[in-house]
C-alpha cells in the first residue's frame, strides 16, 4: 500500500528552498526542487524530478511576480505529465490581487485573469490574507476550484502581545480593519481603524481613527506593505498626537526601496513581519498556519 507520506511531496524553487524545507518537514512529506535554467534571450527550462507522487504541493510565494507566473505555468502541467493527479499551489504571497476591478475605462481587471490562469494550472490554491477586498472570498478568485485564504493576524497578535505592553494596534485604512480585529481579539488589546485617500503610489492621505494614543504604545498594522508611504503617514501623526512608542507590523514584507528608513523617519521603532514574503524583518512563520491547512486539505 502507498503510504501518505510517499503518495506527497513538496515541490519548490531553488530560491525557496530553506521555506519549503520547513513546510516539508512540517508535513513529513519529501522536498524536491526544481532546477532552473535561464537562457540568453531570458527564455527559462525547468527540470523537475523524473517521477512525481499523485499529489504534488508546488510551493511558489509570487512576490516580484512576473517570472514566477511563467514558472507556475510551466511547472503545474509539467507536475502533471511526470505523475501528479492533483496539483496545490501554496503562495504565501498571492500576487496582482489589488486590481479587483477597473478604476478608470480600459484597466485590466489583473485579479480576475490571474486568478483564471491559476484556476486552469492547479486544483487547489492557498494563501495568506490575499488582498480580497471586493469578492466574496477566495473562491470566486480562482473558479471551480479549491481556494484557501488563510490569516496570519492572530499569529502577529500573539506576537505583539509578548513584544508590547497593552499596545493599542491601529489600521491605517478601512482596508486593514478586519486584520486589526483579529490580530486584538483574545489579548484584551484595544484596536482601531483610519482611513485613507490615495491618489497615487506614493501619494497617499491618512486619517486616523478617534482614538486616545497621549503616552501610549501603538503597533501600525496592515496585511501588505509595499513603498511604506501609508504606514509612515500613519506613523507622523501617531507621533504627532504623543504615541510613547510606534511600532509595525505586516504580513507581507514587499518594502521596496527605502520602505524601512521611510518608516524610521516617520518614527517608527521597531518593524515585524511574516515570512510569507522573505524580508530581514520577518518575525513570525506562517509555516505552521499553511501545514495544518495542507493536512486538512488531505
Amino acid at each position: 500500500m502507498t503510504s501518505e507520506r510517499s503518495a506527497a511531496c513538496v515541490l519548490a524553487f531553488d530560491d525557496e528552498a530553506a521555506f519549503a524545507a520547513r513546510l516539508a518537514a512540517a508535513l513529513g512529506t519529501p522536498l524536491h526542487v526544481v532546477e532552473r535554467h535561464r537562457f540568453p534571450d531570458g527564455e527559462v527550462k525547468l527540470r523537475l524530478p523524473p517521477a512525481l507522487p499523485p499529489r504534488v504541493i508546488l510551493l511558489r510565494g509570487l512576490h516580484h511576480p512576473n517570472e514566477k507566473l511563467v514558472e507556475l505555468l510551466l511547472a503545474a502541467p509539467g507536475a502533471r505529465e511526470l505523475g501528479a493527479r492533483e496539483v496545490t499551489l501554496v503562495a504565501p504571497y498571492l500576487a496582482y490581487m489589488r486590481q479587483d476591478m477597473a478604476f478608470a475605462p480600459g484597466e485590466v481587471v489583473s485579479q480576475r485573469h490571474v486568478g483564471a490562469l491559476l484556476a486552469q494550472a492547479f486544483d487547489a490554491v492557498i494563501t495568506v490574507d490575499p488582498h480580497l477586498h471586493r469578492v466574496r472570498s477566495i473562491d470566486d478568485v480562482v473558479p471551480q476550484r479549491r481556494g484557501v485564504a488563510l490569516s496570519a493576524a492572530p499569529l502577529l497578535g500573539a506576537w505583539i502581545a509578548q513584544q508590547v505592553a497593552a499596545p493599542v494596534i491601529v489600521g491605517p485604512d478601512e482596508e486593514s480593519d478586519q486584520w486589526v480585529r483579529e490580530a486584538a481579539r483574545g489579548h484584551g488589546l484595544e484596536a482601531a481603524s483610519g482611513r485613507k485617500l490615495r491618489r497615487g503610489d506614493c501619494d497617499v492621505s491618512v486619517m486616523l481613527p478617534d482614538v486616545d494614543v497621549q503616552g501610549r504604545a501603538v503597533v501600525l498594522m496592515d496585511d501588505v506593505a509595499s513603498t511604506g508611504h501609508t504606514l509612515a503617514a500613519a506613523a507622523s501623526q501617531l507621533r504627532e498626537r504623543g504615541a510613547a512608542s510606534i511600532d509595525v507590523a505586516v504580513t507581507h514584507a514587499l518594502f521596496v526601496g527605502d520602505a524601512i528608513e521611510r518608516l524610521h523617519q516617520a518614527g517608527v521603532l521597531r518593524v515585524w513581519s511574516t515570512d510569507a514574503v522573505p524580508h530581514e524583518t520577518n518575525r513570525v512563520s506562517v509555516v505552521p498556519l499553511l501545514a495544518a491547512a495542507l493536512r486538512r486539505d488531505r
